[in-house]
């Protein structure tokens, strides 16, 4: 399992814990060290007999989170028993709850979203998982859940990938979403830090986010500004399910509306922050004629996504264009496509990738966008350089081989 330790780029990871925790006034990482961590050393391993060994899916027929692999890992977390118990990969399985557990009443959870992929090479890798398991643990951390050793963690993942790893998809199309997920299981009612936790992960074989057509189908957005998903001071930055459930009734609307996500807008001047579950990125030109990519900054309204930090990381190696992250609003937006001036937008995350957005409708007015007719989009650029490292066409150390 060297494959799974090997470090990448610290100063970049270091530099974005730094980032996401001083802008969301969490304490210093290394208050986040967890002592008492599980180890991959004393994982335990109980395979499905045959009887249980579900058919696999055919890549054209997978939707997003519909399809579950055979066996799933858990590790118990019990104060009273001295923390942390020892890792274990079983048959998925469903959990068992007493009814007044914590997660059911206060939403005491987190999880986070990541992805293998089956390279040009038959390699399996994983994309910077050191980054969502340093964004789980500051999660963990504001939910009063236990935090862990992420190192401990992603190597039990590659574990449980090599046992499943005819679940990755032989296609350059697909790949094997990961969940890991953090809930208090504390049978107390009251509001208060759980004494007993379930970590576990789940896998499933994914195609593209929006769809059979492909990422890159470009997607139109309503922007209703009275609807507000994040504030400042809140947990809008953090991976916590509470977040996602307000949006549900939002979403439908635009869905009824023939639009497939809402842009998600904050305060008096409806500053663009995220679009469902997206970062968002946003190509003009600007005063000196030079394009211009810019997305909004990590103030605590926004996800500290992994996908927006290695787009801006790539985006000035390339140094082909400025790159800016900054407050930009919808006003803002308007003029820049009155002055025919705004080349692109697009969104951007573990699930969808990259994704070009082709209109935005904001109160009764409807903004087009020529992202997909722009000449040489950066959108296409920083697509096909992601998943060329993703999917090992090209040598990369933010994409971490598993050796089986």
């Amino acid at each position: 399992m060297n494959g799974c330790i090997r470090s990448e780029d610290k100063h970049s990871t270091d530099k974005y814990c730094e980032t996401i925790m001083k802008a969301s006034s969490v304490r210093l990482l290394h208050t986040l060290k967890a002592e008492n961590s599980f180890k991959f050393a004393d994982i335990s391993v109980r395979l499905a007999g045959p009887e249980r060994l579900q058919s696999k899916p055919e890549v054209k027929s997978l939707q997003f989170g519909k399809h579950f692999t055979d066996h799933m890992l858990k590790v118990e977390y019990d104060q009273r028993a001295g923390g942390w118990q020892r890792p274990i990969i079983c048959p998925m399985e469903y959990l068992s709850l007493h009814p007044a557990a914590k997660v059911l009443h206060y939403a005491v959870e987190l999880f986070e979203g990541m992805k293998a992929y089956r390279g040009f090479d038959d390699k399996i890798r994983i994309f910077r998982p050191e980054l969502n398991m340093s964004r789980m643990n500051l999660s963990a951390a504001r939910s009063g859940l236990p935090v862990f050793d992420p190192e401990e963690l992603i190597q039990c993942m590659c574990r449980l990938i090599s046992i499943d790893q005819e679940w990755v998809p032989h296609s350059h199309a697909a790949s094997l979403y990961i969940r890991p997920t953090l809930i208090g299981t504390e049978a107390t009612l009251g509001v208060g830090a759980p004494e007993s936790a379930l970590l576990y992960v789940i896998l499933c074989p994914v195609g593209p986010y929006f769809g059979s057509s492909g990422v890159e189908k470009p997607v139109s957005l309503l922007a209703d500004p009275s609807f507000i998903r994040a504030w400042p001071g809140g947990v809008g930055d953090r991976k916590m399910g509470s977040n996602y459930a307000p949006t549900i009734k939002v979403q439908e609307t635009a869905s009824m509306k023939g639009f497939q996500q809402v842009l998600w807008l904050y305060g008096e001047d409806r500053q663009i922050t995220e679009a469902g579950t997206m970062n968002m990125f946003i190509v003009f030109k600007n005063h000196n004629g030079e394009r211009e990519l810019v997305t909004a900054p990590l103030n605590g309204l926004i996800l500290p996504g992994i996908t927006r930090l290695s787009i801006l990381q790539l985006a000035k190696e390339w140094n082909e264009f400025k790159v800016s992250e900054r407050v930009i609003t919808m006003g803002e937006l308007i003029t820049l496509s009155k002055e025919e001036r705004l080349l692109e937008v697009f969104g951007s995350g573990t699930a969808c990738v990259v994704t070009p957005v082709s209109s935005i409708h904001y109160q009764g007015d409807e903004i087009k966008i020529p992202t997909t007719q722009t000449d040489n989009p950066i959108y296409k650029k920083i697509l096909h350089t992601l998943t060329d490292i993703q999917y090992g066409a090209v040598a990369h150390p933010w994409a971490r081989p598993i050796d089986f």
